[in-house]
Parts: C-alpha cells; sequence; structure tokens
C-alpha cells in the first residue's frame, strides 16, 4: 500500500505545497497532522506506525516533515525499514530506502549521527576531568531530606492534599529527583 505522512508545524501553515508533491506517487491513505515536529509523540505519525505492513511505501515530502532531530529520524526510518520492513520514499532528498543506493544514504546518515554522538561524549569527559582538576566538578550530589520533612510532606501526598508536583516543591527537588527518591524508598 502506498501510504504518505503530510506534517505542517501550526495551524496557519497549509500542507497543499506537500500534497500536491506527493499525489503523482498514487498515494492510496493519507496521515497528515498540523503539530510541531520536536518530538515523536504525534497522533497522525504514530497510527501511520502502527497501520504499515511489510512490503507498504511511506511517501513524504522531505525528512524535515518527519522528525527535527537526526536522532528522531533515525528512529522514525528504523522503525518504518527495519522493524515494519516497509519501504521510505522522500521527495526532496531523491530518496528510496528500496535501492541500494537509498540504503547507503541512510546508513551514512545514522554513521555521521553516531560520530557526532560519540565526538559530544568525549568532549564532555574532556571538560569533566578539567574541571575535576580545577577542583570545579562536584559530580552530581545526592540530595539530603530531613526525614520529618519528608515524612510529613508525604502524608500530605499519601492523603491526596497535594500533588506530586506539589510534594516536590515542599521538598525542594525536581519531580525526577523525587521519583528516584520514592523508588529508592520502595514507596509510590
Amino acid at each position: 500500500m502506498k501510504v504518505a505522512y503530510v506534517r505542517v508545524s501550526t495551524a496557519e501553515q497549509n500542507e497543499s505545497r506537500q500534497i500536491e508533491a506527493l499525489q503523482k506517487h498514487g498515494i492510496e491513505k493519507w496521515y497528515t497532522e498540523k503539530i510541531s515536529g520536536k518530538d515523536t509523540n504525534r497522533p497522525k505519525l504514530q497510527e501511520l506506525l502502527e497501520f504499515i505492513r511489510e512490503g507498504d511505501t511511506v511517501y513524504i515530502h522531505d525528512f524535515s516533515r518527519l522528525a527535527r532531530s537526526t536522532k528522531d529520524l533515525l528512529e522514525i526510518v528504523e522503525t518504518i525499514t527495519t522493524k515494519k520492513k516497509a519501504h521510505l520514499v522522500s521527495n526532496k532528498e531523491n530518496l528510496d530506502s528500496s535501492t541500494p543506493t537509498g540504503k547507503l544514504m541512510l546508513t551514512m546518515i545514522a554513521a555521521i549521527n553516531e560520530f557526532e554522538r560519540q565526538n559530544l561524549l568525549e568532549r564532555q569527559r574532556e571538560g569533566i576531568e578539567i574541571a575535576k582538576r580545577e577542583g570545579k566538578f562536584k559530580g552530581g550530589q545526592v540530595k539530603r531530606i530531613d526525614d520529618d520533612l519528608f515524612s510529613m510532606a508525604y502524608a500530605k501526598y499519601q492523603n491526596r492534599e497535594i500533588t506530586k508536583m506539589q510534594l516536590a516543591k515542599e521538598l525542594k527537588i525536581s519531580r525526577p529527583t523525587l521519583d528516584k527518591l520514592l523508588k529508592d524508598k520502595g514507596l509510590r
């Protein structure tokens, strides 16, 4: 089946340019949405990924319609081509994952992303080492919370007097830190 994904970022934008460019492919099913591409949490994209089957072809106008970040793009492409065993065709980049050249280009994009990631981690490690030598880096510090304060605030949370976010504020910690603290204490 020939499936198209069309996305614009805002309600004011018009998707007709993308639709017109994709019509030449004889699309059988369209997924269109007006939502930011900042992450992959998009209803129509998720519907498309659930719907496609082995042998289907997903058409897009260009890669920026699928994702803004290389990481998200590679994850979506992997889902389409590897997990779902479907093909991906991008008009603008003139890339078809069913061809040897298309596969090569996707592999190169993935390799460049991995290279960038490794360089970033190496620079981060070097920066941490320098900061440690200069006595500026302390690492992740464990938050100390008074047991009485925690007990009183947690009791309010248990009695539904405050929300989890309010509990975190009372304890002067972030939500992720609160979640870790509760997990460490065997609480929810």
